[in-house]
This record gives C-alpha cells, sequence and structure tokens, in this order.
C-alpha cells in the first residue's frame, strides 16, 4: 500500500532527486522586479514594492488594509499588542499548530490557554471552546472575560488554519463575541483558501499571513496583517516601523516599536507572486484531486476540509487507519527521499509549554498520531 504511494509521488515529481514537502516556484517576473530593487538600490524598508504588495494583497482578499512585516511571527506579535493583550493576560489557542502561533503570546508575558482541535478541520474546534468558555469563564462587570480558575482576563483567541484547510471561523468568532473576546486568525497557511465564499484571514478582528520560503506564495520571509478597521491598520504600520514619527530629518519615536518592517526586495518577489495565484492554486487542486483518487484506491483517508470551504490544499494530509503505520510510512519514505512530515508535536507536550492550562486534548493527540501530510509543491505538467 505504502510502496504505491511512494511510487505515486515519484513519479508526480519524477525530475527531483529529492522530494521535499513544498518548495517555491518563481515565474519570469521575480527576477525583474528584484533587479529593479537592485538596481536602484531600494532594497531595505523603503521602496514602492511594500507599498504595492500590501495594496494588492489587501485587494486580492478583499480586506481594507494590509501591513507587511518580516515574518508571520511578528504579524502575530503586533496582532496580539493591537488586540489588548498585556502582561498576565490570556490568549485562547491550539495546541495543533506550529510554535510561531504560540511564542509571539509568551514576547508579550501572556499565558496560552489550549483548546482541542476538530478532527475534520484540524482546526480550533467551537463546541470545545463553548463548552471551556462555559465551564470555566465569566464576564464581569468590568466587561472582561475572566477565566475563574486563575482569576486572570481572557483577551484574545488565536485559531488557526492548519495545512490551509479552514476551521470553523464564524462559529469560532460568535462564541468569542458572546465573552468579548477578540479573535485572530492565523492564515500563515492559508492564503487563498475560501470559507462560505470568503477568503480566511478577513474573518477575524486582526488577522496574520505568511510567507515564508514554503508557503503557497513566497517573500523569502514575510508577513502580513490583514485588517478593516483603520485606527488597527495605522497602529500597525507605526510599531512596525519602530514608531518612528514622521519628521525630515529629526528621530523621533513616541513609543516602543519594532523593526518588523518587510524589506522592498522580499516585497518585489512577492507582488511577482501574486500575480500568479490563481495559477498556482489551480495546479494545487490538481495535484490534491490526483491524491485524493490514488488514497481512495488505497483505502487511505485523505483530508478534504468541510462543506462550504475551498482549501488551498498547502498540505496534502493523510489520516492513517492504525498509529502504527505512522513511523512504518515515515522510515520507507526517507529512505527513498521523499520527505513526508507528520503534524507538529502538539505544543501542550513541548517542555516550555506542558505547564499551561488545556482541555483533554483528545482530538489534537490523535490527529498527530495518525496524520502525515505529502510533498505537495506546485507541478510542471
Amino acid at each position: 500500500m505504502f510502496e504505491e504511494l511512494l511510487s505515486f509521488i515519484k513519479s508526480t515529481y519524477h525530475n527531483k532527486e529529492d522530494i521535499h514537502l513544498h518548495e517555491p516556484v518563481f515565474f519570469e517576473n521575480e527576477k525583474n522586479y528584484t533587479y529593479e530593487c537592485i538596481k536602484d538600490s531600494m532594497v531595505s524598508s523603503i521602496g514602492k514594492f511594500v507599498d504595492r504588495f500590501e495594496l494588492e494583497v489587501s485587494t486580492y482578499l478583499g480586506a481594507k488594509y494590509a501591513i507587511a512585516t518580516v515574518n508571520g511571527t511578528s504579524a502575530l506579535h503586533i496582532s496580539l499588542i493591537l488586540s489588548g493583550v498585556n502582561r498576565g493576560d490570556e490568549v485562547l489557542t491550539q495546541s495543533l499548530t506550529f510554535v510561531g502561533t504560540c511564542n509571539p503570546i509568551i514576547y508579550i508575558g501572556a499565558f496560552p490557554v489550549f483548546i482541542d482541535v476538530d478532527r475534520d478541520t484540524l482546526g480550533l474546534s467551537p463546541s470545545k471552546l463553548n463548552e471551556f468558555l462555559s465551564e470555566n469563564c465569566e464576564v464581569r462587570d468590568d466587561g472582561y472575560c475572566w477565566n475563574i480558575n486563575t482569576n486572570r482576563i481572557i483577551k484574545s483567541c488565536i485559531p488557526t488554519h492548519v495545512n490551509g484547510f479552514p476551521n470553523r471561523i464564524d462559529e469560532i468568532i460568535s462564541i468569542c463575541s458572546s465573552y468579548n473576546i477578540r479573535v485572530i486568525e492565523d492564515a500563515a497557511e492559508a492564503l487563498g483558501s475560501k470559507y462560505k465564499n470568503n477568503f480566511v484571514g478577513t474573518f477575524g478582528n486582526i488577522n496574520a499571513f505568511s510567507f515564508n520560503g514554503n508557503k503557497i506564495i513566497t517573500t523569502g520571509g514575510g508577513g502580513m496583517i490583514v485588517t478593516n478597521d483603520e485606527t488597527v491598520a495605522r497602529k500597525a504600520k507605526h510599531l512596525t516601523t519602530q514608531a518612528k514619527k514622521k519628521h525630515k530629518w529629526e528621530f523621533m519615536h513616541d513609543s516602543i516599536g519594532y523593526n518588523y518592517r518587510l524589506p522592498n526586495i522580499n516585497a518585489a518577489l512577492g507582488c511577482a507572486q501574486l500575480e500568479n495565484i490563481n495559477l498556482i492554486l489551480k495546479n494545487k487542486k490538481i495535484i490534491a484531486d490526483e491524491y485524493r483518487a490514488i488514497l481512495e484506491k488505497l483505502n487511505i483517508n485523505f483530508v478534504t476540509g468541510i462543506d462550504n470551504t475551498q482549501p488551498n490544499y498547502w498540505l496534502n494530509t493523510i489520516v492513517l487507519n492504525h498509529e502504527k503505520e505512522k513511523e512504518v510510512l515515515l522510515n520507507l519514505s526517507y529512505k527513498k527521499n521523499i520527505f513526508l512530515r507528520p503534524l507538529w508535536v502538539p505544543l501542550h507536550e513541548l517542555r516550555m509549554y506542558k505547564n499551561y492550562q488545556k482541555d483533554e486534548m483528545l482530538n489534537t493527540i490523535w490527529l498527530y498520531q495518525h496524520c502525515i501530510s505529502l510533498p505537495s509543491s506546485f507541478r510542471e505538467y
């Protein structure tokens, strides 16, 4: 069974000696735009491509504002600050996610609280979220949601769209709204994915994307804060540029800022990549359909997402029937230089996060034990 799957992967990416999980694909204008930056010496944080990339991303998503950052983690960090999260507050999130989702919570001095996920979305579970809040929290006279076990304020919630599969974001937002909790969508892996015909990363109060080298489109390293709130957007731009006030020659700063502005040369790469986003998404869908066909034949379950969603299929993901098959498949694939990947070790099992509050994590643990992501790079046809 696994031999046939791996043979299919080899034939799909027949021109690769080593088959990695997700490699970037480049077209013609990546060279043209980045050369223009070099020619004009505009390679740092000032230049026309940064503003252009922000405008084109916001236009593509149908959002009002986009602020480019150096990576997705910095986008989440600023999003937390702008959501009013302070030292000693709590932030709800999921354990089944990349560590970059949670680390910014610690940067601020806040406390993560881990909520279980749904098996069909891989993302934060609305039912588990509602259960946790109803059993452990209350909205007090000050308008804040308080965790009655820790006597801390819960300021925000970060659900992740794992591997490009949309979670039940409208239900999450509705539940959080009833407790006065602001939602930050971690859409790092989900550019182009849709939930009920709207792009994910536009539902939350503030949202974050990543353009790392392994994402749907890349700027080498880069991220984006997306919002429809003008005040939030203005503050985000200010904080990510060292909180520097405008002046012809003086360096005046009015608060602690961050050197998080995306360099122009990276933005140039992003502008070129975004020109081909629809082609890339179409290509990814074809690959997903081919995987689906072979996996059905092999009786291997395949994550397809839920109704009313259009995943970007960033990483095609299978669900094995038995936990013991995971090590067998991974060992076999690595011997063939096919670099499959399990889901991340759940954050609540990592040394630095194991003592934070969490629910039972039953689905999180089960998915980690049974899921493997397959090579999903753009394929030339």
